[in-house]
């Protein structure tokens, strides 16, 4: 009976995630790494924030390539008809924030990756997904 309502805790504890937020997800992580950004990140934020169900995080060798994984991720996903809720950062290229909703993307340049350090924020996060 113990174990029975075990089950059935852990399993009030999942969150549901819409397919289409873990399919923007991954079309993100394509398009960043397409675009040769580095260290690409996908963590699962959907059990500990309602902020958004996943977390995107992914760095530029140079702030044009910041700059320009950013653009290559809004771009690619306005050809699908979707657009961000709100973009953060664009003038400094250090570190560029792209609300989707669903999905944040954090695009670093290295030092300011390392300092901010997100991954250690959300370290309880799932990484789904990790390309180096």
């Amino acid at each position: 009976m113990a174990e029975k309502a075990a089950e059935a805790k852990v399993l009030e504890d999942r969150v549901e995630i819409p397919a289409d937020a873990a399919e923007l997800a991954h079309r993100i992580v394509e398009i960043a790494s397409d675009k040769k950004g580095n260290d690409i990140v996908m963590l699962r934020t959907a059990e500990l924030t309602t902020m958004a169900d996943f977390f995107i995080i992914c760095s530029g060798r140079s702030d044009r390539q910041v700059s320009a994984l950013s653009g290559a991720i809004v771009d690619g996903l306005r050809d699908a008809g979707i657009r961000p809720l709100g973009i953060e950062g664009r003038q400094s290229s250090r570190w560029i924030l792209l609300d989707f909703g669903s999905v944040i993307v954090h695009v670093f340049a290295p030092e300011e990756r390392e300092f901010y350090g997100l991954e250690r924020l959300w370290g309880k996060a799932a990484q789904v997904v990790r390309i180096v």
